[in-house]
């Protein structure tokens, strides 16, 4: 990595966790705020959080496109103003409609953020070092959540809508104070790994549905995010609840074992990963979680105390963190490494807006099956788990050996004329 590819990765970390914070700042609130503070209702509430999932769907696609002909750090700039002028109306709004508007523009902002950031990291990092360049990426982003839930629960009042304006005031400006960071990022262009399918091809959506490869991770990603972070706040929070009789004091310390996990393990985890098949570390990640499951179903279903329960359900988020510190330097790299040159903003926003989907549809089938049909909620999730394995075996089929084993790249890379260039794996 050269001096002008760290500097600017350093800021691009500091975006990123300043995002993160702001988000922690204003996110756990948000029903309470519209619900109660505003008194608008808990219809409307469930609304505000659907506004959410819906501008991310309406804006994605183009996100990409936007990525590719502009680059990402003008298109972040737009998302990050965007967002701000969200987060400040929504802290002024008084009426339904105002609520659902904000809550919308900032939704589009955030949506924004993320494939932008990440063909950010693409572009700053070389195949040796993405790994960990995501990992951090993730580290930051679960940190600044954290902290910023954690200062914002001490600064609401829910008797004063004042501390809620004062909440997403902050956000607001810590969106604008990451424009001003980021406005001085120079943006260095990266090597990129020689054999991905269809380099050649101009950007499309047609030519990316054409890379086998990529459909196989988006599917196995859609699985992914529907059987974990779509059931953390819905699903299995309420078979927690209603199944294995968790407090919610418990439930918060299991959320918080979630993040601990994460922060504690990252790196630990990264020497692991770094040097092993993606593709098996995703089946890996699939077979943990299927563990997590089984934690799940002895909580609810076992008939242990309900000190040993809690203990089980704890265990399950915790697990859930051990799985995803080892997907972060694992499948948003593989992304980057699948996208033809210049097209990793089109490929990221994809990935993105599989994502979103998930987390849309996995509540709404996992909220209802948690809270009622508790031994087949298990069951399938369970089984869920176990198909990421498979997927995954049958994705690294699919990939060349420097995609799912990208330290093989070094080899690849050879001095002509004193620059170096990547050489395909057939020269």
């Amino acid at each position: 990595m050269t001096r002008a590819m760290g500097a600017a990765m350093r800021r691009i970390h500091v975006g990123n966790a300043l995002s993160a914070f702001g988000l922690g700042f204003t996110v756990p609130y948000l029903y309470v705020y519209v619900a109660q503070v505003r008194g608008l209702g808990a219809v409307t509430a469930g609304l505000v959080l659907a506004v959410f999932a819906v501008a991310a769907l309406i804006v994605l696609p183009f996100a990409g496109r936007a990525i590719v002909r502009r680059g990402p750090l003008p298109v972040l700039l737009a998302a990050l103003i965007t967002a701000a002028l969200g987060a400040l109306s929504l802290g002024f709004a008084g009426n339904a409609v105002a609520v659902l508007l904000s809550a919308g523009t900032l939704g589009a902002g955030q949506a924004v953020m993320q494939p932008a950031l990440a063909t950010m990291i693409v572009d700053c990092s070389s195949a040796e070092t993405r790994s960990r360049a995501f990992a951090m990426q993730f580290f930051l982003q679960n940190l600044g959540l954290g902290v910023g839930g954690l200062i914002g629960g001490h600064l609401v009042d829910a008797t004063r809508v004042s501390s809620f304006t004062l909440l997403f005031t902050i956000e607001a400006v810590m969106f604008l104070l990451l424009v001003v960071v980021m406005a001085t990022v120079r943006m260095p262009h990266s090597p990129r790994i020689g054999d991905a399918p269809g380099r050649s091809a101009k950007g499309s959506w047609k030519q990316l549905l054409g890379n086998r490869a990529m459909v196989q991770l988006c599917v196995l990603g859609f699985v992914l995010f529907f059987a974990c972070y779509g059931q953390f706040e819905s699903g299995l929070s309420a078979y927690g609840v209603e199944a294995a009789g968790i407090s919610t004091s418990a439930l918060g310390t299991a959320l918080a074992a979630n993040t601990a996990m994460i922060v504690v393990a990252q790196f630990a985890v990264l020497k692991f990963v770094e040097r092993r098949r993606r593709s098996r570390v995703i089946a890996v990640v699939g077979l943990i979680w299927a563990v997590a499951w089984v934690a799940a179903g002895y909580a609810g279903l076992g008939h242990g105390s309900q000190e040993m329960a809690t203990a089980a359900f704890i265990s399950t988020y915790a697990l859930f963190g051990l799985g995803e510190a080892m997907l972060s330097p694992t499948v948003a790299p593989l992304v980057a490494d699948l996208a033809p040159v210049g097209m990793a903003g089109q490929y990221n926003s994809a990935f993105a807006l599989v994502k979103q989907l998930a987390l849309a549809v996995g509540p709404a089938v996992g909220g209802p099956m948690g809270a009622a049909l508790h031994g087949p909620y298990v069951v399938t999730f369970l089984l869920f788990s176990l198909g990421i394995s498979v997927l995954a075996v049958r994705l690294g089929r699919q990939l060349t050996d420097v995609q799912d084993q990208p330290w093989l790249g070094r080899s690849r890379v050879v001095s002509r004329g004193g620059a170096s260039e990547a050489v395909p794996a057939e020269a």
